[in-house]
C-alpha cells in the first residue's frame, strides 16, 4: 500500500472478506466448502432406495435412525456429466426440520478461511463466496439455497 491510500480506501477493499470456519471437501475433483456449521454428521456412502422420476443428482433415500434422508450427489449436481459418485462420504445437513444428505468424494479438512463473499447469482445463487487454500480456490457453497431449489423443484 503506498502513502496516498486512505484508511477508508484500505476499508472498502476488505469489507467483502469475511472469516468463517468452514469444512473442506472434494466433489467432481474440485475443492469446496461449507460453512462448518451446515454439516451435523458426517458417514460413509450407503446403498440408497432410488426415487423413480427423480433428477440424477437426487440419488435416493436412506434410513438415518428412524429417520427418511434425502440423499444428493453433490458432483452430480454442479455438473450433470459426471458419473455419480460411488466411494465418498455423506454430509448430513440440517434444512429447517429435514436432514439432508450431501454426497462428497472426500473430507478434506476444516479450517479458518478468509472468504470473498459473492452477491451473484451464477450456479442457481448456491455460491456463498471463494477463498484460497494452499494457493487452490475454493468455492464456499450455500447448502441451504441448494437444497431448498431441490426440495420446490
Amino acid at each position: 500500500m503506498d502513502s496516498s491510500t486512505s484508511t477508508s480506501e484500505v476499508g472498502s477493499e476488505v469489507a467483502d472478506l469475511v472469516a468463517a470456519s468452514a469444512l473442506l471437501f472434494r466433489a467432481g475433483g474440485n475443492l469446496y466448502g461449507c460453512n462448518i456449521g451446515d454439516a451435523q454428521e458426517i458417514i460413509p456412502l450407503r446403498p440408497m432406495t432410488r426415487l423413480p422420476g427423480a433428477p440424477p443428482f437426487v440419488r435416493g433415500l436412506i434410513n438415518m435412525r428412524g429417520t427418511i434422508v434425502t440423499v444428493l450427489d453433490l458432483a452430480v449436481r454442479l455438473d450433470p456429466t459426471r458419473a455419480p459418485v460411488t466411494d465418498g462420504s455423506i454430509l448430513l445437513v440440517r434444512y429447517h426440520d429435514r436432514i439432508v444428505g450431501v454426497i462428497v468424494e472426500e473430507v478434506a479438512d476444516v479450517r479458518v478461511l478468509d472468504v470473498e463473499t459473492r452477491d451473484e447469482h451464477g450456479n442457481g445463487g448456491i455460491v456463498r463466496g471463494v477463498a484460497m487454500v494452499d494457493d487452490a480456490p475454493v468455492v464456499l457453497l450455500d447448502f441451504e439455497t441448494m437444497i431448498q431449489q431441490v426440495l420446490l423443484a
